[in-house]
């Protein structure tokens, strides 16, 4: 089993859905974790607990990582209640679908700020302690919509590609320092951000992936424990599909 016993972990929209899931992880394998939600008060508050029945310490701040500001904000309250940021995983994300000919310029920006330029703001303002401990894992969540494109998420698939390539990016900036950058990329999973997608997409989804089933939030959760823990030492700039085999690369 994976051991995370004395490691300390960031979640960037960790109250619910697959962060929610990585937090709970993270913390039955033996972490600290600190997550930042965006309003959802109520939903921070029980992931806490749930991390506490634990017996791990969970800390939840409200964040929205798209300001620099507040994600220097949540990486400096993970080192003031933690003592220090071993693990970061980017998964904050939003969704605003719709085709280009009628997509809104709002749409297009919300989702690129949040998916993209928050996760590198996030990452930029850990990136100084990481540096300075000489050892850290970053865990970016992105999608098949991101290496495959989807059609009516020009804006959501563009923000996720662009994460594999910021990945990347990270993986040689920091390497030399024993820091790692890989993403995961999952296929379809059952949360709140895929409930508005048609009933027909989905089931075509389920129809194309290999293994025939949706992607679980323990199976992206099993991911990032993975890659976040010492057995993933020298694994880095890579994109770990856990899709069944729906996109083949």
């Amino acid at each position: 089993m994976i051991d995370l016993s004395g490691k300390s972990g960031v979640i960037t929209g960790g109250a619910r859905g697959i962060g929610r899931a990585i937090g709970l992880r993270l913390a039955a394998q033996g972490a600290d974790v600190c997550f930042s939600y965006r309003g959802n008060s109520e939903a921070a508050q029980a992931t806490v607990a749930d991390i506490e029945a634990l017996g791990r310490t969970a800390v939840a701040v409200q964040a929205d990582v798209v300001q620099p500001e507040s994600a220097k904000a949540l990486i400096d309250t993970a080192l003031d209640r933690l003592g220090k940021v071993d693990i970061l995983v980017n998964n904050a994300g939003i969704t605003r679908d719709d085709l280009i000919m009628r997509m809104k310029p709002e749409d297009w920006n919300d989702v690129i700020d949040t998916n993209l330029s928050g996760t590198f703001w996030t990452i930029k303002a850990a990136t100084r302690p990481m540096m300075k401990a000489r050892a850290g894992r970053i865990v970016n969540i992105t999608s098949v919509s991101g290496q495959a494109g989807q059609m009516g998420q020009a804006n959501y698939s563009s923000a996720k590609a662009g994460l594999i390539g910021l990945t990347k990016a990270t993986a040689r900036e920091l390497g030399s320092r024993n820091i790692t950058c890989n993403a995961v990329a999952p296929g379809f999973v059952l949360t709140d951000l895929t409930g508005d997608l048609p009933k027909e997409l989905l089931e075509e989804a389920r129809t194309r992936t290999p293994l025939g089933r949706f992607t679980s939030l323990e199976d992206v959760s099993a991911a990032v424990a993975f890659l976040a823990s010492d057995e993933a030492a020298f694994i880095t700039g890579q994109v770990l599909a856990v899709d069944g085999g729906l996109v083949m690369m």
